[in-house]
Parts: structure tokens; sequence; C-alpha cells
């Protein structure tokens, strides 16, 4: 029996095409969120030093410290989206060659070719397709290990400073880990309708020379329909950090009144939402594109090993 050209899952094609460069980019991704914490602590010492002390020399130091911390951090986040970019792009060329590879004519005026409909799915499979499903796997693992490993270090952080902060993270990020798993799976209906609806426009296209009014429409209310969804579970993501930093402000701030904390302690943690914030909403993206990508390339992949082609 002839093996197919491409595996089941799109992590399965994650692992064989780019099995080693992943270990490259969790490498860089761990140097990432291994910093992540350290900008919190050097605030933290700057404002507290700026109110106690006054001692310019030591807030000096520090905030070149900072600088310096925060350089290396981007010169990780250079590197590592680097990389990213050449294994995604290196993926979308595999792809491409994958479809050539299984004897797919991608227009239809070969002698042999197949009719004209089927003509434009494989030229939309190969100008279209292909570059979600290929921008995917250059961030497929390095992604959630470098947001899952700053929520992780900076949850930590907080949580060592004062452990009434895990209460307030686990009130920021619960209810969204609730309603955004049940977003996410209407927006993947859409999505793989989507894809259906896009490979039939293509072949009315080549067969016609011009798209049917109805599958236009479709695509319309189907791309409605998703931005709608997309937008309103940022909205309420955005809320709920927003409700977060006003509990640790007036909390913080009571606090301070009340001499149990520092000035600087309040600012840090303050510092830490925000960077849990955006880890979190980057987290969330992923597991979209992950579950809208997962239904693109099930869709690619079955059309390319319905050939019944075997890889030499």
């Amino acid at each position: 029996m002839d093996r197919p050209l491409l595996p089941r899952t799109i992590i399965g094609y994650v692992i064989g095409q780019s099995g080693v460069h992943q270990l490259g980019l969790a490498a860089l991704s761990a140097a990432v969120f291994g910093l992540s914490a350290v900008p919190l602590e050097l605030q933290r010492r700057i404002v507290n030093d700026a109110i106690k002390s006054g001692a310019t020399r030591t807030i000096v130091w520090l905030a070149i410290a900072y600088a310096a911390v925060a350089l290396l951090e981007q010169g990780f986040k250079l590197a590592l989206n680097v990389y990213r970019g050449w294994v995604s792009e290196d993926a979308v060329r595999n792809l491409r060659q994958t479809i050539q590879d299984a004897g797919v004519p991608l227009s239809g005026h070969e002698t042999d070719a197949p009719d004209t409909e089927q003509a434009g799915v494989h030229s939309a499979m190969a100008v279209a397709e292909v570059e979600p499903i290929g921008g995917f796997v250059g961030m497929a693992i390095s992604e959630p290990l470098l947001q899952a490993g700053i929520l992780v270090s900076v949850i930590g952080y907080m949580t060592f400073l004062e452990p009434w902060t895990l209460v307030l993270c686990a009130a920021f990020l619960l209810p969204q880990m609730l309603f955004v798993p049940l977003l996410q799976q209407a927006i993947n209906r859409r999505a793989g309708e989507r894809i259906t609806t896009l490979r039939q426009v293509s072949g009315d296209i080549v067969d016609t020379g011009v798209p049917a009014d109805k599958g236009i429409e479709r695509v319309f209310a189907l791309n409605m329909g998703i931005y709608k969804i997309k937008y309103s579970m940022n909205l309420a993501m955005n809320l709920m950090y927003a409700l977060a930093v006003a509990v640790a402000l007036g909390a913080g701030g009571w606090l301070v009144v009340a001499g149990r904390i520092e000035v600087g302690t309040v600012v840090a943690v303050v510092s830490g939402l925000g960077k849990l914030n955006d880890p979190w909403g980057d987290l969330v993206n992923w597991a979209r594109e992950w579950s809208v990508d997962s239904v693109k390339y099930r869709l690619f992949a079955d059309a390319v090993n319905g050939k019944g082609l075997a890889t030499a």
C-alpha cells in the first residue's frame, strides 16, 4: 500500500518537516522567557531605592542593568523571529513541492489534466492555502513554549513577592479558559466552511472565468462571522485585564498606605499583569491558529493524499 505524501495531522507534519529546527527554536524561546521576570525585579528595586534612600549611584547602575537585560532579551527575540520565518518559508516551499511531486497540474491546459474545477482547487491550494499552514510550522512549538514560559515566570515572581497576587492572576486567567475555547470552536467551523467555499470559487473562476455570486457572498458572510467572534473575544480578554489592573492598584495602594508593602512592589505587580496580558493573548492566538490551521491542513493533506501517490 502506498504511503501518503503528507501526515494526517499538522503536528505530524511539523515534526517530520522541521523536527531538528524546532529544538533550536525551543532553546531560543527558553532564553527569552528566562529573562522575562528580571526587568520586574529591577523596576521594583529602582522605585524603592529612589523613595527610600535616593541613592543616585545605585539607581543609575540598576537602570543600566535594566537596559542591558532589555537589549539582550530583544536580541534573543530577533534571532527567534528570523529563525521562525526561515522555518515557515521552508515549510511553504516544501508544501508546494509536495503538490508538484503528487503530479497535480496547476492549470487546466495539459492534455492529461483534470477537469477545470479540479485545476482551480489545486491552484488555490498552491497559491493561498500553503501560506498559513507553513506560517504555523515556524511557531508550532516555540510559540506556546515561549508564552507559557513567560506566564509561569511572571506569575511565579509575583507570587514570590506577594502571595495574594496568585488569586488575582487566577481571577484574570481562569474565566478566559472557559469562554475562549467555546468561541474558538465557532471560529473553526466557519474557517473550515470558508476553505471549502473558496475552493469552489477557484473552480468557478477556472471553469467560467468568473466566480459565482453565491460563493462570493458566502465567503463574505463567513469572514464577517469570524471577525465578530474574534474581536468580541479580544474585547472580553482586554476587559479582564483592565479589571485585574484596577484591583491591583486599589488593593496595592491600600496596602502601601497601611505600611504592609512597598510602592515598588505595586509597580512590579502592575507591570507583571501587563506582561501577563500579552503572552496570554499570544497564547490564545496560537491556540486559535492551531485550531484553524489544523482544519486547513487536514483538508490540504486529504486533497494531496487523495492522489494515491507514494513518496520516493
